[in-house]
Protein backbone atom coordinates (compact mmCIF):
# COMPACT_ATOMS: atom_id res chain seq x y z
CA UNK A 1 0.00 0.00 0.00
CA UNK A 2 3.10 2.57 0.84
CA UNK A 3 3.76 4.36 3.28
CA UNK A 4 2.53 7.45 1.61
CA UNK A 5 -1.18 5.75 1.13
CA UNK A 6 -0.84 5.26 5.25
CA UNK A 7 -0.06 8.39 6.40
CA UNK A 8 -3.16 9.39 4.09
CA UNK A 9 -4.68 6.97 5.70
CA UNK A 10 -4.14 8.19 9.32
CA UNK A 11 -4.59 12.10 8.38
CA UNK A 12 -7.98 10.87 6.61
CA UNK A 13 -9.39 9.11 10.16
CA UNK A 14 -8.22 12.33 12.13
CA UNK A 15 -10.12 14.10 10.11
CA UNK A 16 -12.76 12.17 10.39
CA UNK A 17 -13.04 12.26 14.32
CA UNK A 18 -12.14 15.60 14.06
CA UNK A 19 -15.72 16.49 12.06
CA UNK A 20 -17.61 14.03 14.65
CA UNK A 21 -16.18 16.13 17.41
CA UNK A 22 -17.05 19.23 16.07
CA UNK A 23 -20.87 17.88 15.33
CA UNK A 24 -20.74 17.10 18.78
CA UNK A 25 -22.77 13.87 18.24
CA UNK A 26 -22.92 11.98 21.45
CA UNK A 27 -22.83 7.65 20.71
CA UNK A 28 -25.96 5.90 21.07
CA UNK A 29 -23.95 3.58 23.63
CA UNK A 30 -20.89 3.79 24.97
CA UNK A 31 -18.61 1.12 24.92
CA UNK A 32 -16.06 0.40 27.35
CA UNK A 33 -12.67 2.24 27.19
CA UNK A 34 -10.81 1.09 23.71
CA UNK A 35 -7.74 -0.14 25.45
CA UNK A 36 -9.74 -2.59 27.73
CA UNK A 37 -12.54 -3.17 24.89
CA UNK A 38 -9.99 -5.00 22.30
CA UNK A 39 -8.43 -8.17 22.32
CA UNK A 40 -5.08 -8.50 23.60
CA UNK A 41 -3.68 -10.80 20.51
CA UNK A 42 -2.46 -8.33 17.98
CA UNK A 43 -2.94 -4.89 19.98
CA UNK A 44 -0.05 -6.64 22.38
CA UNK A 45 2.35 -7.26 19.47
CA UNK A 46 1.98 -11.45 19.50
CA UNK A 47 0.65 -11.61 16.50
CA UNK A 48 0.14 -9.39 12.88
CA UNK A 49 -2.89 -7.39 12.51
CA UNK A 50 -5.12 -7.66 9.73
CA UNK A 51 -4.30 -4.28 8.54
CA UNK A 52 -0.33 -5.43 9.11
CA UNK A 53 -0.83 -8.58 7.35
CA UNK A 54 -2.46 -6.56 4.23
CA UNK A 55 0.84 -4.70 3.97
CA UNK A 56 2.79 -7.46 4.31
CA UNK A 57 1.37 -9.00 1.55
CA UNK A 58 1.37 -5.53 0.11
CA UNK A 59 5.21 -5.31 0.10
CA UNK A 60 6.40 -9.19 -0.26
CA UNK A 61 6.37 -10.95 -3.61
CA UNK A 62 4.17 -10.45 -5.89
CA UNK A 63 0.25 -11.86 -5.02
CA UNK A 64 -2.62 -11.77 -7.69
CA UNK A 65 -5.58 -10.87 -5.39
CA UNK A 66 -3.32 -8.24 -3.67
CA UNK A 67 -2.82 -7.26 -7.10
CA UNK A 68 -6.69 -7.11 -7.61
CA UNK A 69 -7.54 -5.39 -4.54
CA UNK A 70 -4.86 -2.63 -5.05
CA UNK A 71 -6.40 -1.95 -8.35
CA UNK A 72 -9.58 -1.81 -6.79
CA UNK A 73 -8.87 1.09 -4.23
CA UNK A 74 -6.71 3.05 -6.58
CA UNK A 75 -9.88 3.01 -9.09
CA UNK A 76 -11.92 3.74 -5.77
CA UNK A 77 -9.63 6.58 -4.50
CA UNK A 78 -9.15 7.92 -8.68
CA UNK A 79 -12.97 7.72 -8.82
CA UNK A 80 -14.36 9.52 -5.83
CA UNK A 81 -11.89 12.35 -6.86
CA UNK A 82 -12.96 12.66 -10.48
CA UNK A 83 -16.36 12.36 -9.36
CA UNK A 84 -17.53 14.01 -6.07
CA UNK A 85 -17.50 17.48 -4.60
CA UNK A 86 -18.13 19.03 -1.31
CA UNK A 87 -19.38 16.47 1.06
CA UNK A 88 -21.55 16.99 4.49
CA UNK A 89 -19.50 15.59 7.60
CA UNK A 90 -19.82 12.21 8.98
CA UNK A 91 -21.97 12.19 12.35
CA UNK A 92 -22.21 8.40 13.88
CA UNK A 93 -24.91 7.48 12.37
CA UNK A 94 -23.85 7.51 9.22
CA UNK A 95 -21.49 4.79 10.47
CA UNK A 96 -23.75 2.40 11.60
CA UNK A 97 -23.51 0.39 8.81
CA UNK A 98 -19.97 -0.30 9.60
CA UNK A 99 -19.67 -3.19 11.92
CA UNK A 100 -16.30 -3.93 14.82
CA UNK A 101 -15.22 -6.55 15.61
CA UNK A 102 -12.48 -5.71 18.29
CA UNK A 103 -10.58 -8.98 18.52
CA UNK A 104 -9.40 -9.41 14.99
CA UNK A 105 -9.52 -5.02 14.09
CA UNK A 106 -11.96 -5.32 11.48
CA UNK A 107 -14.28 -3.25 10.21
CA UNK A 108 -17.25 -4.28 7.74
CA UNK A 109 -19.59 -2.26 5.95
CA UNK A 110 -22.64 -4.22 5.28
CA UNK A 111 -24.52 -3.49 1.78
CA UNK A 112 -27.82 -5.85 2.00
CA UNK A 113 -28.00 -8.38 -0.71
CA UNK A 114 -24.61 -8.36 -1.28
CA UNK A 115 -23.53 -11.76 1.08
CA UNK A 116 -24.50 -9.74 4.33
CA UNK A 117 -25.38 -12.16 5.86
CA UNK A 118 -23.05 -14.39 5.73
CA UNK A 119 -20.70 -11.91 6.24
CA UNK A 120 -22.28 -11.31 9.79
CA UNK A 121 -22.55 -15.09 10.25
CA UNK A 122 -18.89 -15.29 9.88
CA UNK A 123 -18.22 -12.32 12.14
CA UNK A 124 -20.33 -14.06 14.76
CA UNK A 125 -18.21 -17.23 14.62
CA UNK A 126 -14.88 -15.17 14.59
CA UNK A 127 -15.95 -13.09 17.82
CA UNK A 128 -17.48 -16.26 19.47
CA UNK A 129 -21.23 -15.30 19.65
CA UNK A 130 -22.31 -18.10 17.45
CA UNK A 131 -21.30 -21.28 16.49
CA UNK A 132 -17.93 -22.50 15.44
CA UNK A 133 -19.70 -23.28 11.37
CA UNK A 134 -21.24 -20.20 9.95
CA UNK A 135 -23.69 -21.59 8.40
CA UNK A 136 -24.90 -23.41 11.21
CA UNK A 137 -26.28 -19.57 12.43
CA UNK A 138 -29.58 -18.82 11.66
CA UNK A 139 -30.34 -15.96 9.42
CA UNK A 140 -32.50 -14.49 12.02
CA UNK A 141 -29.68 -15.01 14.94
CA UNK A 142 -27.03 -13.24 12.35
CA UNK A 143 -29.33 -9.94 11.63
CA UNK A 144 -30.50 -9.70 15.49
CA UNK A 145 -30.06 -6.06 16.71
CA UNK A 146 -27.06 -6.12 18.88
CA UNK A 147 -25.29 -9.40 18.20
CA UNK A 148 -22.57 -7.13 16.58
CA UNK A 149 -21.53 -3.91 17.59
CA UNK A 150 -21.69 -0.55 15.02
CA UNK A 151 -19.35 1.44 15.03
CA UNK A 152 -21.84 4.02 15.38
CA UNK A 153 -22.10 2.90 19.01
CA UNK A 154 -18.31 4.52 19.82
CA UNK A 155 -17.43 7.65 21.11
CA UNK A 156 -15.59 10.08 18.49
CA UNK A 157 -12.46 9.32 19.90
CA UNK A 158 -12.84 5.19 19.95
CA UNK A 159 -14.47 5.89 16.17
CA UNK A 160 -11.30 7.35 14.63
CA UNK A 161 -8.79 4.94 16.65
CA UNK A 162 -10.48 2.24 15.06
CA UNK A 163 -10.43 3.83 11.52
CA UNK A 164 -6.72 4.30 11.67
CA UNK A 165 -5.77 0.73 13.13
CA UNK A 166 -8.09 -1.77 11.86
CA UNK A 167 -8.68 -3.44 8.11
CA UNK A 168 -11.96 -2.16 6.85
CA UNK A 169 -13.69 -3.88 3.71
CA UNK A 170 -16.96 -4.03 2.17
CA UNK A 171 -18.69 -6.15 -0.38
CA UNK A 172 -20.50 -4.62 -3.70
CA UNK A 173 -22.34 -5.33 -6.44
CA UNK A 174 -23.39 -4.77 -9.63
CA UNK A 175 -26.65 -1.94 -9.29
CA UNK A 176 -28.95 -3.26 -10.93
CA UNK A 177 -28.80 -7.04 -9.63
CA UNK A 178 -28.95 -5.92 -6.28
CA UNK A 179 -31.72 -4.02 -6.67
CA UNK A 180 -33.13 -6.50 -9.02
CA UNK A 181 -32.90 -8.86 -6.18
CA UNK A 182 -34.00 -6.79 -3.59
CA UNK A 183 -37.41 -6.22 -5.13
CA UNK A 184 -37.95 -10.05 -6.07
CA UNK A 185 -37.20 -10.74 -2.37
CA UNK A 186 -38.93 -8.42 -0.46
CA UNK A 187 -41.90 -7.82 -2.65
CA UNK A 188 -42.41 -9.99 -5.30
CA UNK A 189 -41.12 -13.51 -3.68
CA UNK A 190 -40.85 -12.21 -0.28
CA UNK A 191 -39.65 -14.55 2.73
CA UNK A 192 -42.17 -12.57 5.16
CA UNK A 193 -45.02 -9.93 4.27
CA UNK A 194 -43.93 -7.63 6.16
CA UNK A 195 -42.15 -5.45 3.58
CA UNK A 196 -45.26 -5.85 1.26
CA UNK A 197 -47.21 -4.07 3.97
CA UNK A 198 -45.20 -1.51 5.00
CA UNK A 199 -43.49 -0.79 1.45
CA UNK A 200 -46.14 -2.47 -0.77
CA UNK A 201 -49.03 -0.77 0.21
CA UNK A 202 -47.42 2.58 -0.08
CA UNK A 203 -46.33 1.88 -3.49
CA UNK A 204 -50.12 0.92 -4.59
CA UNK A 205 -51.50 3.66 -2.78
CA UNK A 206 -49.29 6.63 -4.30
CA UNK A 207 -49.22 5.03 -7.46
CA UNK A 208 -51.60 2.85 -8.53
CA UNK A 209 -55.21 4.96 -9.51
CA UNK A 210 -58.39 2.91 -9.03
CA UNK A 211 -56.25 0.15 -7.16
CA UNK A 212 -58.15 -2.94 -5.90
CA UNK A 213 -59.23 -3.09 -2.04
CA UNK A 214 -56.96 -5.98 -1.24
CA UNK A 215 -54.18 -4.48 -3.00
CA UNK A 216 -54.10 -1.26 -1.09
CA UNK A 217 -54.86 -3.70 2.10
CA UNK A 218 -51.48 -6.11 1.30
CA UNK A 219 -49.22 -4.60 -1.13
CA UNK A 220 -48.81 -7.95 -2.33
CA UNK A 221 -48.34 -7.63 -6.03
CA UNK A 222 -46.41 -4.53 -6.38
CA UNK A 223 -45.00 -4.62 -10.02
CA UNK A 224 -41.33 -3.91 -10.97
CA UNK A 225 -42.34 -0.23 -12.76
CA UNK A 226 -44.46 0.66 -10.05
CA UNK A 227 -41.32 -0.08 -7.79
CA UNK A 228 -38.94 2.10 -9.78
CA UNK A 229 -41.27 5.01 -10.09
CA UNK A 230 -41.54 4.81 -6.43
CA UNK A 231 -37.98 5.06 -6.07
CA UNK A 232 -37.44 7.66 -8.13
CA UNK A 233 -40.50 10.01 -7.06
CA UNK A 234 -38.89 12.57 -4.93
CA UNK A 235 -41.61 12.03 -1.98
CA UNK A 236 -40.09 9.00 -1.34
CA UNK A 237 -37.24 10.39 0.11
CA UNK A 238 -38.36 13.64 1.70
CA UNK A 239 -40.97 10.97 3.89
CA UNK A 240 -37.70 8.84 4.99
CA UNK A 241 -34.32 7.42 3.92
CA UNK A 242 -34.45 4.67 1.38
CA UNK A 243 -34.45 1.04 2.49
CA UNK A 244 -30.84 -0.31 2.82
CA UNK A 245 -32.58 -3.13 0.65
CA UNK A 246 -32.39 -0.69 -2.02
CA UNK A 247 -30.35 2.44 -1.24
CA UNK A 248 -27.14 3.10 -2.59
CA UNK A 249 -24.26 1.35 -1.67
CA UNK A 250 -22.15 4.42 -1.21
CA UNK A 251 -24.87 6.23 0.68
CA UNK A 252 -24.63 3.55 3.45
CA UNK A 253 -20.74 2.93 3.38
CA UNK A 254 -19.14 6.16 2.46
CA UNK A 255 -16.81 5.36 0.58
CA UNK A 256 -15.37 8.78 -0.20
CA UNK A 257 -15.21 9.37 3.40
CA UNK A 258 -13.73 6.32 4.98
CA UNK A 259 -10.91 4.44 3.76
CA UNK A 260 -11.84 1.22 2.96
CA UNK A 261 -8.63 -1.46 2.78
CA UNK A 262 -10.58 -3.97 0.80
CA UNK A 263 -13.24 -3.77 -2.26
CA UNK A 264 -14.81 -7.40 -2.30
CA UNK A 265 -17.57 -7.82 -5.09
CA UNK A 266 -20.17 -10.46 -5.38
CA UNK A 267 -19.08 -11.30 -8.15
CA UNK A 268 -15.77 -12.69 -7.11
CA UNK A 269 -17.06 -13.64 -3.66
CA UNK A 270 -15.30 -16.67 -2.83
CA UNK A 271 -11.71 -15.29 -3.96
CA UNK A 272 -12.36 -11.91 -2.00
CA UNK A 273 -13.76 -13.74 1.21
CA UNK A 274 -10.83 -16.30 1.37
CA UNK A 275 -8.64 -12.82 1.04
CA UNK A 276 -10.35 -11.50 4.16
CA UNK A 277 -9.97 -14.29 6.07
CA UNK A 278 -5.99 -15.34 5.22
CA UNK A 279 -5.24 -11.42 6.28
CA UNK A 280 -7.38 -12.14 9.77
CA UNK A 281 -5.52 -15.35 10.20
CA UNK A 282 -8.47 -17.46 10.14
CA UNK A 283 -8.01 -19.69 6.56
CA UNK A 284 -9.65 -22.59 8.09
CA UNK A 285 -13.03 -20.77 8.64
CA UNK A 286 -15.07 -21.48 5.82
CA UNK A 287 -17.22 -18.42 4.43
CA UNK A 288 -20.55 -20.17 3.34
CA UNK A 289 -20.50 -21.29 -0.31
CA UNK A 290 -21.36 -18.54 -2.72
CA UNK A 291 -24.32 -19.00 -5.03
CA UNK A 292 -23.27 -21.86 -7.94
CA UNK A 293 -22.52 -20.22 -11.08
CA UNK A 294 -25.90 -21.25 -13.01
CA UNK A 295 -27.78 -18.97 -10.07
CA UNK A 296 -25.81 -16.12 -10.69
CA UNK A 297 -26.37 -16.44 -14.37
CA UNK A 298 -30.18 -16.45 -13.21
CA UNK A 299 -30.26 -13.15 -11.05
CA UNK A 300 -27.94 -11.71 -14.60
CA UNK A 301 -31.16 -12.72 -16.25
CA UNK A 302 -33.71 -11.39 -13.73
CA UNK A 303 -32.42 -8.16 -14.01
CA UNK A 304 -32.68 -7.88 -18.07
CA UNK A 305 -35.78 -9.79 -18.26
CA UNK A 306 -36.98 -7.12 -15.55
CA UNK A 307 -35.72 -4.18 -17.08
CA UNK A 308 -36.46 -4.99 -20.42
CA UNK A 309 -40.01 -3.74 -20.13
CA UNK A 310 -38.73 -0.29 -18.86
CA UNK A 311 -38.54 2.58 -21.18
CA UNK A 312 -35.42 4.33 -22.17
CA UNK A 313 -36.30 7.38 -19.98
CA UNK A 314 -36.71 5.72 -16.78
CA UNK A 315 -33.99 3.47 -17.40
CA UNK A 316 -31.80 6.66 -17.83
CA UNK A 317 -33.14 8.65 -14.62
CA UNK A 318 -32.80 5.06 -12.49
CA UNK A 319 -29.06 5.05 -13.91
CA UNK A 320 -28.29 8.59 -12.73
CA UNK A 321 -30.00 7.70 -9.32
CA UNK A 322 -27.68 4.71 -8.98
CA UNK A 323 -24.79 6.36 -10.96
CA UNK A 324 -22.11 6.61 -8.40
CA UNK A 325 -22.41 3.10 -7.13
CA UNK A 326 -21.10 1.99 -10.62
CA UNK A 327 -18.92 4.94 -10.79
CA UNK A 328 -16.92 4.14 -7.37
CA UNK A 329 -16.92 0.40 -8.11
CA UNK A 330 -16.01 -0.20 -12.05
CA UNK A 331 -19.05 -1.46 -12.86
CA UNK A 332 -20.35 -0.77 -16.49
CA UNK A 333 -23.97 0.37 -17.47
CA UNK A 334 -25.44 -3.01 -18.29
CA UNK A 335 -25.89 -3.89 -22.33
CA UNK A 336 -29.71 -4.29 -22.11
CA UNK A 337 -29.86 -0.73 -21.09
CA UNK A 338 -30.89 2.03 -23.70
CA UNK A 339 -29.34 5.41 -22.72
CA UNK A 340 -28.78 6.58 -25.55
Amino acid sequence: MGRRCWRRRALAAACLGAALLLLGAAPRALRPAFENSLGSGWLSGKRRSPLQMLYDVDQGPHSAMAEVHRQRRDLLRRACSRHTRRQRLLGPEDLRHVLVDDAHGLLYCYVPKVACTNWKRVLLALSGRGRGDPRAIPAHEAHAPGRLPSLADFSPAEINRRLRAYLAFLFVREPFERLASAYRNKLARPYSAAFQRRYGTRIVRRLRPRAHPDALARGHDVRFAEFLAYLLDPRTRREEPFNEHWERAHALCHPCRLRYDVVGKFETLAEDAAFVLDLVGAPDLRFPAPPPRAKAAAARDLAERLFRDISPFYQRRLYDLYRMDFLLFNYSAPSYLRLH
